[in-house]
């Protein structure tokens, strides 16, 4: 499901309802507008752990399942490691792909 995620970011972003960049994050975060915050599992220590918190104190949901490759690539964007989904429609849709399991599974 992580490349219907993908486009769903790109989605977001070109409907305006994504932000990028660590103050547009936070602020996000804390006047409440930001429904789904995506924070690069590649990230340092100190950017995850501040972001969890965060997330935990404003009660907004957060995931660090996608790379900083997988973040940047998805909106077109260099270096980003931590993304903000403002609508509640796009975050309820994100969910949803990263909650349900892939259709295949890997054989080894």
């Amino acid at each position: 499901m992580i490349p219907k995620l993908l486009n769903q970011l790109g989605l977001a972003l070109r409907a305006g309802k994504l932000l990028s960049g660590d103050e547009n994050v936070l602020k996000a975060v804390r006047s409440g507008s930001a429904k789904l915050v995506f924070v690069a599992h590649d990230a340092s220590d100190n950017a995850k752990k501040k972001y969890r918190d965060k997330c935990r104190s404003y009660q907004v949901l957060h995931t660090e399942e996608l790379s900083r490759e997988q973040l940047s690539v998805s909106i077109g964007k260099e270096d980003r490691v931590v993304l903000a989904v403002t609508d509640p429609g796009f975050a309820k849709m994100m969910m949803k792909c990263l909650e349900q399991p892939a259709e295949v599974e890997n054989i080894e």
